[in-house]
C-alpha cells in the first residue's frame, strides 16, 4: 500500500513528529511504500494568493501545488499529523488545503450538487491538543472540530476517514502515555 504522511509541525523534534516517525517505522517495516510531506521542511508557502484563485478557476495550478497533488494522486492512503493550535489547523497545513485541494481536483459542482473527487482514498488524522478530552467534550469543541476537518474536509473532498485521533494534555503526557498513543495508531495500520 502507499501511503502520504502530511506532517504540520516546526519542532522535528515534538510530540508530533514522534508520532509521525513512530507510524513511519511501521508501515516501512510491512513493507508499505511511504511519503512525508513536512510542510515546514519543505517550506511549503501556505498563502493562497489571487494568482491561485484565477488559475484554479482556468483547471490550472502552479508547481508547487502540481507537486503535491501528485502525492495525493500516488497514495492509497493518507495521514495527517498536527498539533490543535487554536482550535484548528496549524496555518501551514490550513494553506496546504486552500491551495492543494483546489476546485477541480479535491472537489467539483455538477448541476449545482458538490461532488468528492479524491474517493477510494483512505484517511486517518492524528492531533495533539493541551486541553483535557473532556474539556473538549463539555464544551463542545471535539464536535466542532470533527465537523470542521472531518466533514468540512476530508469526507467533502470524498475522502474516506478510518480514524481520527485526539491526544489530550499533550504538553503533558509522559513517555508511558506517549507509547500508549504510538500503539493506538500502530494498531489502526494492522488492520
Amino acid at each position: 500500500m502507499k501511503h502520504l504522511i502530511v506532517f504540520a509541525h516546526p519542532n522535528t523534534h515534538s510530540l508530533n513528529a514522534q508520532l509521525k516517525n513512530a507510524l513511519v517505522e511501521h508501515l516501512q517495516h510491512l513493507n508499505h511504500k511511504v511519503q512525508v510531506r513536512d510542510l515546514y521542511q519543505i517550506n511549503f508557502n501556505p498563502v493562497l494568493s489571487f494568482e491561485d484563485i484565477k488559475r484554479q478557476r482556468q483547471g490550472q495550478v502552479v508547481q508547487e501545488v502540481s507537486r503535491e497533488q501528485d502525492y495525493i494522486k500516488w497514495a492509497d492512503h493518507i495521514t495527517f499529523i498536527h498539533p490543535i493550535w487554536w482550535t484548528g489547523l496549524p496555518a501551514i497545513l490550513k494553506g496546504y488545503i486552500d491551495r492543494v485541494f483546489s476546485y477541480g481536483f479535491a472537489y467539483q459542482y455538477v448541476d449545482g450538487v458538490q461532488q468528492g473527487l479524491l474517493k477510494g482514498k483512505q484517511v486517518v488524522v492524528i492531533n495533539t491538543h493541551g486541553k483535557s478530552a473532556s474539556y473538549y467534550i463539555d464544551m463542545g469543541m471535539l464536535n466542532a472540530l470533527s465537523l470542521t476537518s472531518d466533514t468540512g474536509i476530508y469526507t467533502y473532498a470524498g475522502l474516506t476517514l478510518n480514524k481520527h485521533f485526539f491526544f489530550d494534555q499533550a504538553d503533558r503526557a509522559n513517555g508511558l502515555q506517549i507509547e500508549n498513543w504510538k500503539q493506538q495508531i500502530i494498531n489502526q495500520f494492522n488492520s
